[in-house]
Order: structure tokens, then sequence, then C-alpha cells
């Protein structure tokens, strides 16, 4: 039991729960990413949320808020303390008159949608999913289909965030206006959104079209009424077969006439696909040819013209089926430069790089999934303009979306030289990537570039949480922080390493900050003669960094992960398998000898790594000299005296 946690708990309000779980394991929901939380916390209010900040702020550690984990980057990774909201999810005040909304901030959308049935409201706009929470939607600048509506976080009237200090802070167009333009999109790193006042509309219908089309048709219509002809409009785009299928809805008040279905909608067609797709990872040149197939089975089209129709609910008409777990790099450019962007795509899928001029060799690389496009326009928005708002300020914006799928959980053998040429391109046409996607050649420079409110925005966000308490790696790798690029925040959590994952995807691990705090809070035990750490070289590297003790107090039991090597450790055998083979345990301890040499080798590295950061003066070995710089560091010497007292 960690006594810097349990000191901490015993000095607080007893009767607000602490709601908190050591044994979840997060990961997004393609599963690209995995992580494993030291704590997991899922408060129910608003004091609940305040007493984890503030212990926080006490035991030094950095919170992630997340929702349906949807984003397939690691910008919700973390080895320390994860606060779900799923149970902060009510609906506190419905004005009819206005159409405005109060809701708690980790109400899911589905949820939000079904909820404003009953009072014949619905949102403007979705997104092509509704299984995010409210403030994860805006966080990171969620948008639909439509000239006429821009991205979610339009129709946000005013905010609640809790900041780093514990205080609960009013936001709108007309309260810290500052504020409100930063945590419009927030990416997470000002503080914990509680509470969403959101403009709504009456509740409406969607009758929608659905046809194919030559690309060379698209492309003519671009500049006549292919975006403005219909409220809501969205194209899916087969490079290969130089067609696309264009969705087009407006409201109506039709009766519901439910879409024609073929066996494509059923598991047969999902789980035929999914198998296709597995197989195209190892024979990638089959992938033109599944592509005629995914047109005829999934869409039921053969040639240009073939059409599809339907009328269904506003949100239900929206909403589409990612399928599969995937890759999705999706980037925001000028709606002038869309046939310009489709012109070399297609010309480089198809092997002319006189016209492509795309400086990345297209060998053996084949892709799959449809290139999907979306557009918004916030142009016209009367409303504060979020300062990390990624669409064009003066006329709408078009949305190419590069998705890549994984089936099960096997990573496309193309899907890296793919995303460079894809991102080469979009920077050249002047092109943001949308903040919640796989972009990975995007420079802090190159951000500071693309967004000239980036310096405006740093500076709230460092008004707001100057130790860096909702900072992480994600921020530090993407964003140019307010303060030497070299220098580690306080509580900020930076990634050590990834490493391949059973499941498909990486593993996520920030052993470096663990283990700085490990040896400290083991040092001031020492300090405080309550126990004696043994050295270094007898730990466990993941004992000592990825699992920490956390006390069980009153009604909340909280167990302990084991180490996750314990059980093949000599001496420590399992009396309920002695009936296993001596060739059994003879494998299993040869395991945990492999395992245990990979981790001193990794630990050796940490240490290093530590003398670095906290002082290259200390010497090895000299653990009391590499402890008391950590603790001027971690500035803990107050708790230290507090707790000899």
């Amino acid at each position: 039991m960690d006594p810097y946690l349990q000191w901490e708990l015993s000095q607080m309000d007893n009767h607000v729960p602490f709601r908190a779980s050591t044994h979840h394991q997060h990961h997004t929901w393609a599963k690209t990413y995995h992580s494993f939380p030291e704590l997991y916390i899922q408060p129910r209010s608003t004091e609940e949320i305040r007493k984890i900040v503030h212990l926080a702020q006490r035991c030094r550690r950095r919170l992630v808020v997340v929702g349906c984990g949807h984003s397939p980057s690691d910008l919700t990774c973390t080895s320390s303390w994860m606060i779900n909201l799923d149970h902060y999810n009510k609906i506190l005040d419905i004005d009819q008159d206005c159409k405005t909304v109060v809701m708690q901030a980790g109400i899911r959308l589905h949820d939000l949608i079904a909820q404003l049935k009953d009072s014949g409201l619905a949102m403007p706009n979705l997104g092509s999913i509704d299984n995010q929470s409210i403030a994860g939607a805006l966080a990171t600048a969620t948008h639909g289909s439509s000239t006429r509506h821009g991205i979610l976080s339009q129709s946000v009237k005013s905010l609640k965030i809790m900041l780093a200090n514990g205080h609960e802070v009013s936001c709108s167009a007309d309260e810290n206006r500052d504020l409100f333009r930063a945590a419009l999109v927030s990416l997470g790193a000002l503080g914990v959104v509680t509470q969403v006042t959101f403009q709504m509309i009456s509740a409406f219908r969607l009758q929608w079209s659905q046809s194919l089309h030559s690309l060379e048709e698209i492309v003519a219509d671009w500049e006549k009424d292919l975006w403005n002809r219909a409220e809501f409009t969205r194209i899916w785009w087969l490079p290969y077969k130089k067609k696309a299928v264009r969705w087009r809805a407006d409201k109506t008040n039709q009766d519901i006439r439910v879409p024609p279905s073929n066996w494509w909608t059923g598991a047969l067609g999902f789980h035929t696909y999914h198998i296709l797709l597995y197989i195209s990872t190892w024979v990638p040149r089959i992938l033109p040819t599944l592509e005629r197939f995914v047109l005829r089975v999934q869409y039921g089209f053969q040639h240009d013209g073939d059409c599809a129709t339907g009328v269904q609910e506003g949100h239900a008409g929206l909403l589409m089926n990612c399928l599969y777990s995937q890759f999705v790099n999706e980037w925001a450019i000028p709606l002038v430069k869309g046939p310009e962007a489709l012109a070399r795509l297609s010309a480089w899928f198809h092997g002319d790089d006189e016209v492509a001029r795309i400086p990345y060799d297209l060998r053996n690389l084949y892709v799959h999934a449809p290139i999907e496009i979306r557009v918004t326009d916030t142009s016209a928005n009367p409303g504060p303009r979020p300062y990390l708002d990624n669409t064009v300020p003066d006329g709408p914006t078009l949305y190419l979306n590069a998705t890549l799928y994984r089936p099960y959980g096997r990573d496309p053998p193309c899907w890296k030289r793919y995303y460079e040429a894809f991102e080469w391109l979009m920077k050249e046409l002047g092109g943001r990537p949308h903040w919640a996607k796989n972009f990975s050649s995007v420079t802090k420079d190159e951000f500071h570039d693309m967004y000239p409110n980036m310096k405006d925005w740093l500076r709230v966000r460092h008004q707001s949480d100057p130790d860096g308490m909702f900072v992480g790696d994600w921020h530090r790798r993407h964003l140019v922080l307010e303060t030497d690029r070299e220098v580690i925040l306080p509580f900020e959590e930076r990634a050590s390493r990834t490493e391949p994952a059973k499941a498909g995807g990486l593993n996520w691990f920030d052993l470096l900050v663990f283990l700085a705090l490990g040896n400290l809070s083991s040092t001031m035990s020492r300090h405080n003669r309550r126990r004696t750490r043994a050295s270094p070289r007898k730990q466990s590297v993941f004992s000592q960094s990825m699992i920490c003790e956390f006390p069980s107090l009153g009604a909340a039991t909280v167990q302990l992960k084991p180490n996750q090597w314990s059980s093949c450790r000599p001496g420590r055998a399992n009396p309920e398998r002695n009936e296993l083979s001596a060739r059994h345990w003879h494998d299993r301890y040869m395991a945990w000898q492999s395992q245990e040499r990979s981790q001193r080798a990794e630990r050796k590295r940490l240490l290093a790594e530590q003398r670095r950061i906290f002082g290259g003066a200390t010497e090895e070995g000299d653990e009391d000299g590499l402890c008391s710089n950590m603790m001027e560091y971690f500035t803990t010497l107050d708790f230290i005296m507090q707790a000899e007292g």
C-alpha cells in the first residue's frame, strides 16, 4: 500500500466517494493502442470530480478524461489516472422556447438523442457515429457533412470546466471569452469539462438518396451545386474503379421508409468482407478486385446512375456503420482545392507520376475502403471561433478521410507509406489534420504555422493548468508548449515506449515518470522509517513503475494488481497446478528468465534517463542523492515534514 496516496486520502472528506479501480485496461475503440492506467475513476457528481482533481494535485498525478476512446491515436493513453464520465450523464435543463439543453459533459450522444426525442428536439448536425460523449466530440472538433453547418462546437452556448486548481469556471461568448475559445476544441488539455449548454433544433426526418457516379461526373459537378443542392452531402470515392457513391439528404415530413436491405447488412456479409480483408493483408494485390466486390455487394450498384433511397429519423440517417477496427487519417483543405486533390491522388493510384507529383513510390502499395469526402462551412458563424478550429476561416472546408481497415487487429502492410504520401499532398494543399485521427508526419513547427491562434491557445492552456496536470505525451509531440521544449512540466506524462500487443495494436507505457514516482514514494517511506525499499537490482521494472499500490478506505475496497510474472517465479508455484508436468514448469521458468533479462536492460536505460532529468551529477548506485534531486524536482519536501510531524 502506497503511504503517500493513503495518507492524502485520509485527510480528505470521506463523505464524497472516490470510485477508483486498479484493474482497468484501456484501449481505443479500434484497439490501435492499449494502456494501463494506475487508477480508473468514474465519478457521479461535481464534488467527486473536484475531489479527484484535488487528490491528483496533492499526489502529483496526471489526469486523462476519456469517453468511448473512438480516436485511434494515443491521445487518451496514460499510465496515470483516467477519468471516465459515463455516470456523469444527466440532462439538467431543457428550454423549449430557446431550444437549448444543459447537460453533464459525460452523456453519450446516443443517450442524448434518445432523451431529446421525448422533448421534440434534435442535434442540428452529427458526425458518422454517436458513441462519443458530448465532451469528447467537442474536444476534437467533430464535424458532419454539410455546407450549412460547421463543427459541433459551433452549437455550444456555454461550458463549465473544472480547472487544475479544483475551481469550476463558466465560460461563453460573453464570459471568459478566451477560455471559451480554447475549450471549444480543448484536446483534453485544459481541465475537466463538466457542463455543456447546447443549441438544439426541432426534431426532423431525412429523405436521402444514394447513387453511383463516375469520378469525372463528380468533379464536373463540383463547381455547380454538388455540395449545395441538398442540406447534407457526402461522397465515398473508390479510387481503382474511378467511381464515387454520392449520398444526399434533406429534411422531410414523409413517413419513415426503411432503406432496402440485402445479405450484406447481415452477419454473413459482415464476416465475408472481414475475412477477405484479412486475406488481403497477406495478398494485397486482390484489393482492386475486392473494391469491385464491395461496390456490388455493400452498395448494390453495378452501373452509373444506380440509386437507392430511404426516409429515416434525422440522427439515424446521418450515422454510418464503421464496421471494423481501422486507421483513420482525415484532413481539412479548402473546398476549391478538392478537384486538384482528387485528380492527383487518382493519378498516383494509377501510376501517373507526371500528374500526381507525389514523391512516394507506389510499387506494391494497395489500399482498400472508400475514401470518404465530407464538407463543412464555419465562415458564416457569428459566434467565437475556436482557437484550434481546423476548418477554413473564409469559406467551405473539404474533409478527405483515408480509412484503412485492420481486419482482426492486423495492420495493413501499406499503411505507413500510404499515409506519408497522403499527408504530404494534404500539407501541400494547405491542409490541417483532424485532431482525433492517425496523422504522423506533422511537426510542432508545422502546427504552429497552420494555426495562427496556437499561441493564444497555449497561453490559455498554461494559465488554466500551469503544472501540466492534463498534458500528456501526445500534446508534447504535436504542440509547442508554453515552456522550453526540453523542460518537463511537473505533472506532465511522457511515453517511454510502446510494444506490440497480443490483441493487435500497441501497448503504451509511461515507465519513466512512474519509475520516478515509485522510487520517490519508496524513498519517502524509508526516510519516514515506515519501510525499507529493496535494491532496484532486485525489483521488477513492472512492479516499480506500471503497478502502483492503492489503499482501501471505508467501504471501497481496491484490489492490488499482481505482478505480471509473479506466478512464474521460482518458489511461487501455484499448489492448485501441481499436476502440471516438469516440462511445463521449466518452460515457464525459462520465460521468466528471458523477461528478467529484458527488464534489467530496460531498468538500466531508465536509471540513466533518471540521472539525466533529475540531476546528472548523481552517480550510479547513489540512490539517496538521486532521490533527493527527485524530491526537489517534484517539490514534495513539505509533505515529508508534515508526515514526520
